[in-house]
C-alpha cells in the first residue's frame, strides 16, 4: 500500500506538467484549429526565463575586507550578490524565492513569445493542411531549441527551491504508515497545488468571463462567432498568447525538480501531444483528465517489480495505451464527435 501511494503521489506531479502543457495544446486547435509542434519549445523557454533571472540575480559584486586577510596576506575580497548588497534581507528573500518569483518575468516574455509567434508565423497557416502545420512548428522548435544551447550550453543547470521547501514530507505518517516509510519533496507538492490552480484559472476564465464564452463559442462555431460582429481573430491571438504562458509557467516552477536544458522541450512535447491525442483533441477536459491519467500510469509502469515482468514497459507505456484508445475510441477519450475518426 506505501508503494503504491508513493507511485500514486509521484504520478501526479508529472502528470501536472503533462496536463499543463497539453492544456496550451488543446486551446491552439480548440481554437486556431493548429497543431502546434513547437508548444514543447515555449516549456523550455519558460524554464529558461526561471534561469535567467537566477543568473541575473547570482551577479556579485566584489569588496575588500581590510579586516580579514587571505592566507597570502592580502585582503580578503568578499563577494556579494548585487541585489543583497543593495536590497539587504529583502534582495536575500528575492535571491532565496528566485524560481516561484521568476513567474513575474516569465508572464510578460511568454504574452510576447505568443503573440509574435502567432501574429509572425502560425497566422499564416491556419487554413494549411495539418501536416504543414506540423512541419513548420517543428522547425520553429528546433530553431529555439538551437537558439537556447547556443547561450546557455548543453548542460542541465540546476535551480534550487526555496530553503523553506527543500526538504521531504513524511506522508506516510499522515496515513498510518511508519515514519520514513513515505517521504515525498516539498516541491513536488507545491508543483501538483500549483498545475491545479492553473488548470482551475483556465477553466474558470473560459467558463466564467464573457471573453471566455466568446472563445468557446469560437471553437464550437467560428464563423458564426465572425458574422456577429466579434474580431474574433484578435481573440484567439490573445488565447494563444494565454497558452504560451500556461506552459511557460509550468517550465518556470518545473525547474527544481528537472533541470532545465535545450532539449526539455522536445522530450514534454512528444508525450504531451500524445496526452492531447487519448484525451480527445479540442477537448479542454480530456486533456486534464489524460494528462494526470497517462502521468499515474507512467509512474506505475516505472516501479521494478514492473519492469522485472515487463522490462522497458516505463519507457512505452504512454504510447501503449495511446494505441490501445485509438484503436477503441479514434477521437479519444473525451473528443468531440467526427474529430480524428475519418
Amino acid at each position: 500500500m506505501d508503494v503504491i501511494l508513493l507511485q500514486l503521489l509521484n504520478g501526479l506531479d508529472k502528470g501536472g506538467a503533462y496536463a499543463l502543457i497539453a492544456l496550451g495544446l488543446t486551446l491552439i486547435f480548440g481554437t486556431l484549429g493548429v497543431v502546434n509542434f513547437a508548444h514543447g519549445a515555449l516549456f523550455m523557454l519558460g524554464a529558461f526565463c526561471a534561469v535567467s533571472f537566477n543568473a541575473l540575480l547570482g551577479l556579485e559584486v566584489v569588496t575588500v575586507d581590510e579586516t580579514q586577510t587571505t592566507a597570502w596576506g592580502t585582503p580578503l575580497e568578499v563577494r556579494t550578490p548585487y541585489v543583497e548588497a543593495y536590497l539587504g534581507d529583502f534582495g536575500a528573500w528575492i535571491l532565496n524565492y528566485s524560481v516561484p518569483v521568476s513567474i513575474l518575468i516569465a508572464i510578460p516574455v511568454m504574452l510576447l513569445v505568443g503573440f509574435v509567434m502567432e501574429r509572425g508565423l502560425i497566422k499564416h497557416f491556419y487554413k494549411r493542411a495539418h501536416a504543414d502545420q506540423i512541419l513548420v512548428t517543428f522547425g520553429l522548435a528546433i530553431v529555439l531549441q538551437e537558439i537556447i544551447k547556443s547561450i546557455y550550453g548543453a548542460n542541465p543547470i540546476p535551480q534550487a527551491a526555496p530553503v523553506a521547501v527543500r526538504g521531504a514530507a513524511d506522508i506516510g505518517a499522515l496515513f498510518g504508515f511508519d515514519p520514513g516509510v513515505i517521504v515525498y519533496p516539498y516541491w513536488r507538492m507545491v508543483y501538483l497545488a500549483f498545475a491545479g490552480v492553473m488548470i482551475a484559472g483556465v477553466f474558470a476564465f473560459l467558463q466564467f468571463t464573457t471573453f471566455g464564452m466568446v472563445v468557446r463559442a469560437g471553437m464550437a462555431d467560428r464563423d458564426t462567432v465572425g458574422l456577429l460582429g466579434i474580431n474574433i481573430e484578435r481573440r484567439f491571438t490573445i488565447v494563444f498568447a494565454i497558452a504560451a504562458v500556461v506552459a511557460g509557467l509550468a517550465g518556470v516552477m518545473y525547474t527544481p525538480i528537472l533541470p532545465p536544458d535545450y532539449h526539455m522541450g522536445m522530450d514534454f512535447l512528444v508525450l504531451s501531444f500524445v496526452v492531447v491525442v487519448v484525451g480527445g483533441m479540442g477537448s479542454l477536459s480530456g486533456a486534464v483528465l489524460a494528462g494526470f491519467l497517462l502521468g499515474i500510469l507512467q509512474s506505475f509502469a516505472s516501479m521494478n517489480e514492473v519492469k522485472a515482468i515487463f522490462p522497458g514497459i516505463d519507457q512505452i507505456i504512454i504510447y501503449l495505451v495511446a494505441v490501445i484508445v485509438l484503436l477503441v475510441r479514434p477521437r479519444g477519450l473525451m473528443g468531440r464527435k467526427g474529430v480524428m475518426e475519418n
